[in-house]
């Protein structure tokens, strides 16, 4: 049995498709990473699993209860912490997780027997009498967590919860992730952080509402078909724009301040890429073979997919 299943599900708003035939499954006990750029339908799949949104067709299934039927039943045994999940800034730490308690009608002896866990599960215990509108950003996500646990949920909905986050508190946000699934709780994670996404048991790659890929972090970036090549220029925007331009059939991607170009040829074409650099009067501050990121994965991926539609369509 599936914790998460869809099956062929397609969500339409106006000419819009946000999600295109969509299929998934997802294991207990696992957490399991969306990840995908903005548009790519991500909030929107998050929604009908939650059963907020029904599917225009196909299904949807969380602990084997069909969302768009079994919606009640569903809300009582998920947690789902949204991009804007709603803490009242005016009521302490203790205040906003009793009173999400209250709304899922938790008994008080449960709710006091949880509250001190989860309050040192998150490293809150401290700050419970703080005015939640004074806290950090970072911990304004782990009380929005805290809030959403305190039902002890099956499964948990979190849709990119450390956007906007400092990297420190990301890496507290996942360590409480990797103790909750510790006790068995399935964590269905969205994500823009790619780098995030290799901490997830499984991801799933989604662009244009469609799952282009699902595996572990690993399998999935053998889906590169040769080696990442890094570029250090003294202008990585322009480096970008002169390589795509050189290697059309090759995947290029702009990461920060560095360029990405995978190819089969390492040796060959770092060689061409300084002269081509040099002839273009950009400055090579170095160069070198490194291993791919999921970025690199969703780069290439992308790519491939694009030339096979610009294929299909000349035909």
């Amino acid at each position: 049995m599936y914790a998460i299943e869809t099956q062929n599900i397609v969500k339409k708003f106006g000419t819009t498709t946000a999600l295109d035939g969509l299929n998934l499954q997802v294991n207990p006990g696992e957490i399991f990473g969306i990840v995908g750029p903005d548009g790519a339908g991500k909030t929107t799949l998050m929604r009908i699993l939650t059963g907020i949104l029904s599917p225009d067709s196909g299904k949807a299934y969380v602990e084997s209860l069909e969302t768009a039927k079994q919606a009640e039943k569903i809300k009582e045994m998920i947690g789902y912490m949204s991009q804007r999940f709603g803490l009242y800034p005016y009521l302490s730490v203790y205040e906003n997780i009793q009173f999400y308690a209250d709304i899922y009608c938790v008994p008080k002896k449960e709710f006091n027997a949880r509250l001190d866990d989860l309050l040192g599960f998150s490293n809150l215990t401290p700050f419970k009498r703080r005015l939640a509108g004074n806290l950090s950003g970072g911990m304004k996500q782990k009380l929005g967590l805290t809030c959403t646990l305190i039902h002890t949920p099956k499964v948990l909905f979190l849709d990119e919860p450390t956007n906007g986050v400092d990297p420190v508190s990301r890496r507290d946000f996942w360590r409480i992730l990797y103790k909750l699934v510790a006790e068995k709780v399935t964590i269905f994670v969205s994500t823009a952080y790619l780098d995030e996404a290799e901490r997830c048991n499984r991801v799933g790659l989604l662009n244009q509402g469609k799952i282009i890929a699902v595996d572990t972090p690993a399998n999935v970036k053998k889906l590169i078909k040769g080696e990442i090549i890094e570029i250090i220029s003294d202008d990585p925007r322009r480096t970008t724009n002169v390589l795509k331009e050189k290697y059309l059939n090759n995947s290029v991607g702009l990461f920060g301040d560095k360029v990405h170009l995978i190819t089969e040829d390492v040796e060959t074409v770092k060689a061409a890429i300084r002269e081509h650099l040099w002839n273009n009067d950009i400055k090579v501050k170095n160069i070198e073979t490194v291993k791919p990121t999921l970025e690199d994965v969703f780069v290439s991926v992308l790519g491939d997919k694009r030339h096979e539609s610009e294929v299909t369509h000349e035909q």
